[in-house]
This record gives C-alpha cells, structure tokens and sequence, in this order.
C-alpha cells in the first residue's frame, strides 16, 4: 500500500492542449497529487496523454494517478489509480498495479464507504460536497457526508466537489485535510496563482482547526 503522506491538495483533469503547462503550473502553486480525468479519448491517445502527465510529475517528485483504467495506469507507468463504484473493483485494481501502488476509490454514501474498508484502497473521495458539471446528475452529498467519512473511513479521504478559497474553510471544519481541486483550477487564467491562492487558503484553514484543537482538547 502506499503511503500519501501529507499531500493535499489533488488536481483532477481533463485533457486539454496545454495539459503538460497545465499540470506543471499546478504543481509549481502547490498541488501535490495529480490525477487524469478523461472519458472521451481513445486507449491509445489515453495512454499518451497519461505519459506525458506522469513525465511532468515525476519530473516534480508529485504522484500521478489516472482514472478508471488500471490497465493502461500501468502501462503509463503511473504512481496509481482511481476507480468509481462503476469501475473495476479496486481488489482488481490493486491486483493490476501492485501492492506499491496507489489505489482510490470515489464513495458517495455511508454505504459505500463502509463497503470500502474493507477493500485494499489507499484513499477514499467523499463527495461532491456541492452538485457540480463534472458529476453531472450527482446531488451534492452535504458537509454532513464529509464528517461521516473522516470519522469512519480509516484511511485519507480527499473532499470532491466545490473547492476554493471561499469553501475550503467549511471542508476543514467539517474535519477534512485533503481536497480535490477541479474548476477553481482548470477555468483559471493563472493556474499557478489560482493553486498557490488554493493552497494557502487551505493550509491555513487546516493551521487554525489544529490550533483551536490544540488549545481545547476536550472530546466534542
């Protein structure tokens, strides 16, 4: 199983003309797991596209992870892979990429995420928080979910859905560390400045949680 460590700030893309700028802009403001998002494309137009995102993360010392497909994930040569509850399980998955490998997994529901414990899976996202165009027909889950699935989920979890400046201080305080960033990045004009403005709103965010539980102890 691998190891994430305190990464937490996880961009999600499509493929777009820029995408090796793109993702090295990203990272350069503070991204630190990348992963590919993208339905439409071919196997093999996928599979180049995933080696050239994986070039510019290992260039970066930042995982790379693709979605849905752990076949070709291995064949890029990527760190991972991220699988929906309509996707292969991620038993498979695993099975594919190796035990070094990273594995995630996207619940929605207590169901869910209850199922994933047992499942041999890295990370869990919790989410959308809010409806959102990169899940359409997908109701928002609520920040209820989120604090479900930080007190139940056993392993990290990265909150999908709405991140930005303006809502990360909510994820955080629902009990969240990680985020997975989609618009607030790929609709910026500077994607470096709009992942630092990210980055820092959320480390700051997650400064003050720590520090008022620091202060006060108690149980909740």
């Amino acid at each position: 199983m691998a190891d994430l460590g305190d990464r937490r700030l996880y961009l999600c893309v499509p493929d777009r003309p820029d995408l090796d700028r793109f993702v090295a802009a990203c990272i350069a403001g503070g991204v630190d797991l990348v992963q590919l998002r993208e339905k439409e494309l071919d196997d093999r137009r996928l599979l180049t596209r995933a080696e050239l995102v994986r070039r510019v993360c290992a260039d970066a010392g930042v995982p790379f992870v693709l979605n849905d497909r752990p076949d070709l994930a291995l064949a890029a040569g990527a760190d991972g892979v991220h699988v929906g509850q309509d996707d292969v399980p991620p038993s498979v998955a695993r099975r594919i990429m190796g035990d070094g490998a990273i594995v995630g997994l996207s619940t929605h529901a207590p169901a869910e995420l209850a199922a994933s414990v047992g499942e041999p899976v890295d990370y869990v996202s919790a989410g959308p928080v809010a409806p959102t165009p990169t899940k359409p027909g997908r109701p928002g889950v609520g920040l209820g979910y989120v604090r479900h699935a930080v007190e139940h989920a056993r392993r990290p979890v990265f909150v999908t859905g709405g991140a930005s400046p303006a809502t990360v201080a909510g994820i955080v305080g629902a009990g969240a560390r990680r985020v997975v960033a989609v618009r607030w990045l790929t609709e910026a004009a500077d994607p470096e400045a709009a992942a630092r403005q990210l980055r820092r709103a959320l480390d700051a965010a997650i400064a003050e949680a720590e520090g008022a539980e620091a202060a006060d102890p108690s149980p909740a």
